[in-house]
């Protein structure tokens, strides 16, 4: 939604939403320090692959910021570090590293002596990063809510809205505009464990919204695609392989299956920048393992005996042949995927 300001450069600092703290305290934070954004992608007080493009872009801008170089050879030394750092924060995502290797080559390229003009540069490229994304997700959600009938019940998992973006949002993007057009719908949302952003998130932004939304745990998703007249399913996505295999947030490869199997139309939303033609398929997409603690507790309530081994892989890969269609700011990719996904990435 347009009216929450998930990330926003603010006088030499960039402001955030705390994430962590929704949706019972709107709560900002300002991060003036690549290293504070770091801090803040990993806390996950910040996260979404599209808005982490964005977060990338603006921490890079703010390590420039901080540098005390006497020349541009020396301001570049600097950057690259600082860039590699934020890089690495999140590794599943491919939008953070986008959005921090655009800026990065942005200065390089760049025919600027002056210190001065080159942090100017970071700063007003950053910003460009953001608007392009709000206006991708815009042209995205036309695009998708095409797919969307009239009158449509739809699943989604996890939190792919305004939240997740600079504005707007991908999947939910698509069943905003889906609603600007005039079609009713209803959601059910996936409350998403461990960290339950369908629950704090999603549900959040659709009620206030106004979409009607029914909140359900991850394991009643069968269930409700069995019997409950879902039309389709749109979630969103960290990272895409050229083969159209899709990297979304642990569950989504079960929600796939399901939908398959019930013979539910199951859509990812997300701009091309998530796209990554350099890896062939989803195998080689790398899956980040997250705290124990993320799912031994509810915030600071334990619910597992102590000493109880725990897997946590925050992202699971769903491949290609589970996915109806690829929609993107570009246009929607139907299967085979590779050919059209280098089309509407221009490669």
């Amino acid at each position: 939604m347009e009216s929450i300001k998930t990330i926003e450069w603010a006088a030499g600092r960039v402001r955030i939403i705390d994430q962590t703290r929704l949706p019972h305290q709107r709560v900002y934070l300002d991060i003036r320090t690549p290293q504070e954004m770091v801090a803040a992608i990993q806390a996950m007080r910040i996260r979404g692959a599209p808005a982490l493009g964005v977060a990338g872009a603006y921490g890079l801008a703010l390590g420039g910021l901080g540098i005390r170089a006497g020349s541009r050879a020396q301001f570049l030394a600097q950057l690259r570090p600082i860039a590699e750092e934020l890089c690495a924060a999140r590794p599943t995502a491919v939008n953070l590293s986008w959005g921090v290797q655009r800026l990065l080559a942005k200065a390089e390229a760049s025919e600027y002596p002056q210190v001065e003009k080159l942090q100017q540069l970071l700063v007003a490229e950053a910003q460009r990063v953001q608007q392009e994304d709000l206006e991708a997700n815009r042209r995205l959600g036309a695009h998708g809510a095409r797919l969307i009938p009239q009158e449509a019940t739809v699943l989604t998992h996890c939190n792919a809205g305004a939240l997740a973006t600079a504005g707007y949002g991908t999947a939910l993007g698509v069943l905003r505009a889906a609603k600007e057009a005039g079609k009713a719908l209803k959601v059910y949302v996936d409350e998403t464990r461990p960290l339950l952003q369908g629950a704090r998130l999603t549900a959040w932004e659709l009620v206030e919204e106004g979409i009607p939304a029914t909140l359900i745990v991850d394991s009643m998703a069968g269930h409700f695609l069995r019997t409950g007249g879902i039309q389709c399913v749109v979630v969103g996505a960290d990272r895409i392989a050229a083969n159209g295999d899709v990297a979304n947030k642990i569950g989504t490869y079960s929600v796939a299956v399901l939908a398959k199997e019930n013979g539910v139309p199951f859509y990812v939303a997300a701009p091309t920048s998530t796209i990554d033609l350099s890896l062939p398929s989803g195998d080689q997409i790398p899956i980040e393992e997250r705290s124990p603690s993320e799912v031994t507790h509810i915030g600071e309530v334990p619910l597992a005996p102590v000493g109880v081994s725990v897997a946590n892989p925050a992202f699971d890969v769903t491949p290609a042949r589970y996915v109806s269609a690829i929609i993107t700011e570009g246009g929607i990719v139907y299967p085979p995927y590779e050919e059209g996904l280098r089309r509407i990435c221009g490669r």
